[in-house]
């Protein structure tokens, strides 16, 4: 069994690794096939993830039905974190929004709903954050959804919308590679205990030590324009990587599943991991009986800054 943590303040328990779903909604990803997608989820399940992230951008609301076609048997069990996107802010469209994804998913309650990005992301329509606070807020009062979380948010953002509401989780980039978060939200997070639930834990597959140096994506595919597969990023990577290797040994896990144990070892963060196949949702979830010691996080930590000490303060992962 693996342990859940309280997400945020709220009444909402929730495992330190999420079932990302990014990829069941097939829409920028490459080769991605329903029924694997439905035996993946109810993998991460069985291997006790109980928490599964989506949003209704993932092919619209694509990804939602999916994970209603693998867990509807045991709603009871899980529980369910979705995103409203940023074409979606003003009340009304948030309401009709959330009203959507319930139906996708087939049930009567979000565990989490999240504002996926800020508005006017995407060149969006500029809503005001009170008036997509107040919609959530009805949406909590009437028992629609259960905490109120944002992603892709700043520190002054995240501040800004706690004024209008209880805000219970940030989600943002989070890796060993990729830790601007640490230098901008972190400690607010902290101080008003906000839960971190870290996207693209693995960087993307980069993590996961499988993409050797030299390897090209397909155009179509969304890691062909990631800033840490192109260049000097990817070369430093690559030597961070073998640092890392001879840690991963000692623990008997992959190198995917160190960077797992390392992140959810960072004070309130949790990681939300992706997996097309079965096996992948299993490994990730071994990655929860990984003890790390004191010494090794703070070894682990000074490897991964080979990478990140030479990135900007930019916090968005793509060109």
């Amino acid at each position: 069994m693996i342990e859940k943590r309280q997400l945020g303040q709220s009444d909402v328990r929730i495992t330190p690794i999420l079932m990302g779903t990014w990829q069941a909604g097939k829409r920028m990803w490459v080769g991605i096939e329903d029924a694997d997608s439905i035996q993946t989820i109810r993998a991460a399940y069985e291997a006790g993830i109980t928490t599964i992230d989506t949003a209704e951008v993932y092919g619209e609301g694509h990804s939602e039905r999916i994970i209603a076609e693998a867990l509807s048997p045991v709603r009871d069990k899980v529980e369910y974190a979705t995103k409203v996107f940023a074409n979606h802010l003003q009340y009304q469209q948030v309401i009709t929004a959330c009203d959507r994804s319930l139906t996708n998913l087939k049930t009567d309650y979000i565990d989490l709903y999240q504002i996926h990005w800020p508005s006017g992301a995407f060149n969006s329509q500029i809503v005001p954050i009170e008036e997509t606070m107040k919609a959530l807020n009805h949406l909590k009062q009437q028992g629609k959804i259960r905490a109120i979380g944002v992603s892709n948010f700043s520190r002054d953002q995240l501040a800004q919308a706690s004024q209008y509401g209880r805000i219970d989780s940030l989600q943002p980039p989070y890796s060993l590679f990729w830790r601007q978060v640490e230098t901008d939200a972190m400690t607010y997070c902290i101080e008003n205990q906000i839960s971190i639930l870290a996207y693209s834990p693995l960087a993307q597959g980069l993590l996961t030590g499988k993409f050797p140096p030299g390897h090209k994506f397909p155009p179509e595919d969304n890691r062909a324009k990631n800033k840490l597969f192109q260049g000097e990023n990817f070369h430093r990577a690559q030597k961070a990587l073998d640092k890392l290797r001879p840690i991963a040994e000692r623990h008997d896990c992959t190198l995917a599943q160190l960077a797992l144990a390392w992140l959810i070892a960072q004070p309130q963060t949790h990681a939300i991991a992706g997996a097309r196949y079965p096996e992948q949702a299993k490994d990730n979830a071994q990655a929860t009986t990984i003890q790390l010691s004191t010494a090794e996080i703070a070894e682990i930590d000074s490897i991964g800054r080979l990478v990140t000490d030479h990135l900007d303060q930019n916090p968005v992962m793509w060109e």
